[in-house]
């Protein structure tokens, strides 16, 4: 490994034991090392989508010690002992909500002089994001979550063909999940539904990248598209096929003086608004939330809206698969984040109890918050195939000017949170968070 090249490490995930997914993949190590540019030391790992000897074999170094590399990456949050003095950090942060349970390692980060990049904040001119796992969010959160209503019907007494899905973590690949659905699909068809769980409707709250993984769940199931409108008058229904509503922000919140809708101003003026989402709950089976939320926008589902909800007859709803998985967010019954291990709980809308159970007054919540490590070779693979063209814009990189003379293009100058010990411009706000850190 030639003295020149740009030293890139690859940190071990370690949140949890199912954080399978890898920010570059052996195969994109491999072209970027052809290149002639880079050198990659990988930590070791038992839980990765990709074997430790895969990485080996396309010319990487397997080892603990990361401390000379130009650039660690990682995927999620990583621990206060990875940071060395003066170092450089790409990886999903979860601090620009000032969340928290981070603020620790952002102090960490700032008190020992790094440099943090963040993936979610890598977005173009008009702030879109340029990479990200959220097709497959998506994709296994809808997975999982025909998975979680198969097993409540049948714990009800409703067998129905949804109870033969697994988990997305069960299968090698989407493709695989995709080709057992259809089997499912295919039965649907020919034999119906049961009567006491029809018409069986699927919610989606967002219509952006994360609904659009999940939404292409469905195009493996007979499925009918009905508008908010129609499902509040849908009555009986069809049982050869599901149904599926799509909701915009239109549709979840009404302004207080009963102006008319104007996305743009609920976005620069959400107190002015207020949730208009319960009367759409009664309708549902199943509701998928998709949304980007923020406390300055009122709650999708609040927990005195399902108190309501079930504080009378058993109504269709069955399952909330919190997508975006905000705590006591969007979905104020998110109380926490679950896990590909325990990926649901009951939550009961009457007592605000939480169970370890199937069945009661009160939707299933699923709230897993690295739901694409559930397809965590697929995943991978299409996030490293966007970062593998990014990484070669460090190498000419001079992190010893001023940060508005670093030569770095803009969409990654704009993911720097701190430069070399200090918070950048854009994240000044973060100075309140740390505080209490």
């Amino acid at each position: 490994m030639g003295v020149n090249k740009y030293k890139v490490g690859i940190r071990r995930e370690d949140k949890n034991q199912w954080e399978a997914r890898v920010p570059l993949t052996p195969q994109q190590v491999k072209e970027l090392i052809e290149k002639g540019d880079f050198e990659f030391t990988v930590q070791a790992s038992d839980i990765r989508a990709y074997g430790n000897h895969e990485y080996e074999a396309v010319g990487a170094r397997i080892s603990e010690d990361l401390s000379a590399c130009d650039l660690v990456i990682g995927i999620k949050e990583m621990p206060v002992s990875i940071f060395r003095n003066g170092g450089r950090y790409l990886f999903f942060s979860h601090t620009i909500k000032g969340q928290p349970y981070n603020m620790g390692m952002l102090k960490t980060v700032i008190e020992r002089g790094c440099t943090l990049l963040d993936y979610e904040r890598i977005v173009d001119e008009e702030n879109r994001r340029l990479i990200a796992f959220g097709p497959y969010a998506g994709l296994a959160g809808m997975i999982d979550s025909l998975w979680a209503l198969g097993q409540r019907l049948m714990a009800e007494g409703c067998d129905t063909p949804l109870k033969k899905i697994k988990q997305a973590s069960r299968y090698s690949h989407y493709e695989e999940a995709a080709g057992e659905i259809r089997v499912v699909g295919d039965e649907i068809t020919r034999n119906g539904l049961p009567a006491d769980c029809t018409p069986l409707v699927i919610g989606f709250a967002g219509y952006g990248k994360v609904s659009q993984g999940a939404q292409r769940v469905l195009l493996n199931l007979p499925v009918t598209e009905i508008s908010p409108a129609e499902l509040l008058k849908l009555e009986g229904g069809r049982s050869d096929c599901l149904y599926k509503v799509v909701f915009k922000e239109e549709h979840t919140v009404t302004h207080r003086n009963g102006k008319a809708f104007n996305l743009q101003h609920y976005y620069n003026n959400p107190a002015e608004y207020i949730a208009d989402f319960e009367k759409y709950l009664p309708g549902l089976s199943v509701l998928m939330n998709c949304v980007y939320w923020e406390k300055r926008y009122p709650r999708l589902v609040t927990k005195e809206a399902l108190a309501r909800l079930f504080g009378g007859n058993s109504p269709r709803l069955k399952v909330i698969g919190d997508i975006s998985c905000d705590i006591n967010g969007a979905v104020e019954c998110t109380n926490h984040c679950t896990n590909s291990g325990e990926p649901t709980y009951l939550y009961d809308a009457v007592s605000g109890e939480e169970h370890n159970a199937l069945t009661g007054r009160g939707p299933l919540i699923l709230a897993i918050d690295n739901l694409p490590a559930e397809l965590g070779a697929d995943s991978s693979r299409e996030f490293g195939s966007i970062l593998k063209n990014m990484l070669p814009e460090f190498t000419g990189a001079d992190f010893s000017r001023p940060l508005e003379e670093l030569n770095l293009p803009y969409y990654l100058k704009k993911a720097i949170i701190v430069y070399n010990g200090a918070l950048t411009p854009d994240y000044y706000y973060l100075r309140e968070h740390l505080k209490n850190a």
